[in-house]
């Protein structure tokens, strides 16, 4: 199940869970991960971005449709791979990017631009 993420008190909610889930167990995500969330408030169509719930609270998946191509996209990060997918439509789709610390900011904007 997901909730819409139409307000700041939401998206808020989901960076705190996910930078603590990245000091405990992903460390080499955490940084791409607060640029990748600005890119997708920056390029999501207003009222797309839904964020997955689990057991009551927010969780490490984000979709959201992108106002510039109209595709929708999955954000969700790789425990095998430890890093983070950006996949076309759901979270089983096709690998479009995969980031992680080591991806500079410059490029998340300039993959974000393209979305």
């Amino acid at each position: 199940m997901a909730i819409k993420a139409n307000d700041i008190d939401i998206l808020h909610r989901y960076a705190v869970g996910v930078m603590e889930r990245s000091d405990h167990h992903a460390e080499n995500v955490g940084a791409v991960a607060l640029t990748l969330l600005g890119g997708v408030i920056w390029r999501a169509k207003p009222g797309s971005i839904n964020i997955r719930q689990y057991d009551g609270n927010l969780a490490n998946v984000v979709w959201w449709t992108s106002e510039f191509t109209g595709h929708k996209y999955a954000v969700s990060y790789n425990h095998e791979t430890f890093e983070i997918e950006i996949r076309e439509e759901t979270v089983n789709g096709n690998v479009k990017h995969t980031l992680s610390n080591n991806t500079p900011p410059g490029e998340v904007r300039e993959i974000l631009s393209i979305l």
